[in-house]
């Protein structure tokens, strides 16, 4: 007997990577190979020298194919088993190992849009639909467009064991959103590249296209986010430890250093509107959606608990965005003496 496995890896495309995969028939009890590709094909080498190796780091049952077969996410390798330069996981592992002892805990907010052809799902053919709004959480068909394919995604990361949370309709319509969490930086990053290809593949099934573009209809519509809420144990026990992250994520060079890695496109979606701050100015606030960082009130009333980048990008790398968060807050809580 045999079963698949369905190797998955993120490609060197700029400045928005992409999700590749192939399948490999592995024996019955098999463990999971170090296997190679092209990587001229996939802007990770040249035609000359074009191997590069999967080394797999996280596996989880394949609900689309059922049975033994599994999904196997991987980093992408030098043949001298070096991380590839394309390679964001590997340059997370030491953050994460070195801030391990506050306990970084991490959720994210997926929004994405389908699209049927060139036109997000529940566009007419010619113009645009009403004025957004009603669409947020919505009901019925006339507002609510693509439910049969996140119902089928929700399922598919559920029988997959992934940590997801959520799902909900957005505020564009075709526009919807899943949540990945709360579970540490590394976990939420892996899991949250896991649930975009199934995203992808679910979508791929109904002929609909899914995309992260933070910005998908030009105008007076909302973008596309990946919110990030972040907590340390302080910051779970601490309101002074909430503060204390939110000014080291305003320090210095920081707002920026944080916002050019935030994902490709980030100045057409952050632009103070549309319940953005703009993308070249920082602020926190309790319960303000226009911040680039929200405590949210219940944090405030409890004196403890988490914060809400709004900023990344729904294209954001979660590797990047994961590493740049807990490097700069878990350094600010331990210079302010709170860990």
């Amino acid at each position: 007997m045999s079963y698949k496995a369905e190797y998955i890896w993120i490609d060197g495309t700029e400045p928005t990577a992409k999700l590749r995969s192939k399948t490999r028939i592995l024996a019955d009890g098999e463990d999971l190979p170090i296997w190679g590709f092209d990587g001229s094909s996939t802007n990770q080498a040249e035609g000359h020298a074009s191997d590069r190796v999967l080394q797999p780091v996280f596996s989880c049952p394949d609900p689309i194919r059922g049975g033994d077969h599994v999904l196997v996410l991987c980093e992408v390798l030098n043949i001298d088993m070096t991380p590839h330069e394309s390679n964001m996981r590997a340059l997370l592992r030491p953050v994460a190992e070195k801030f391990a002892a506050q306990a970084p805990v991490f959720g994210i907010e997926q929004e994405y849009t389908f699209f049927d052809g060139a036109r997000p799902l529940g566009f007419p053919v010619n113009g645009f639909p009403a004025a957004q709004g009603g669409y947020y959480c919505g009901v019925g068909s006339d507002e609510i467009f693509g439910r049969d394919i996140v119902e089928k995604h929700l399922d598919h990361c559920l029988a997959a064991g992934l940590s997801i949370s959520g799902i909900n309709a957005e505020v564009m319509p075709g526009q919807w959103e899943f949540q990945v969490g709360p579970v540490g930086p590394l976990e939420v990053s892996d899991q949250l590249w896991i649930a975009r290809w199934l995203l992808y593949r679910t979508a791929e099934d109904f002929n609909v296209s899914a995309t992260l573009n933070p910005k998908p209809v030009k105008g007076d519509w909302n973008g596309a986010g990946a919110h990030t809420n972040f907590s340390t144990k302080a910051m779970r026990e601490d309101y002074r430890a909430i503060i204390s992250a939110c000014e080291a994520l305003g320090e210095g060079s920081k707002p920026l250093d944080h916002v050019k890695n935030y994902g490709a496109g980030i100045d057409e979606r952050l632009t103070g509107l549309h319940e953005t701050a703009p993308w070249n100015e920082f602020s926190y606030g309790v319960s303000d959606r226009g911040a680039s960082v929200r405590i949210p009130w219940q944090v405030e009333k409890d004196g403890k608990g988490y914060i809400e980048d709004r900023r990344p990008n729904a294209n954001v790398d979660p590797y990047v965005v994961t590493r740049l968060i807990t490097d700069t807050c878990c350094t600010g809580l331990e210079k302010d003496g709170l860990v």
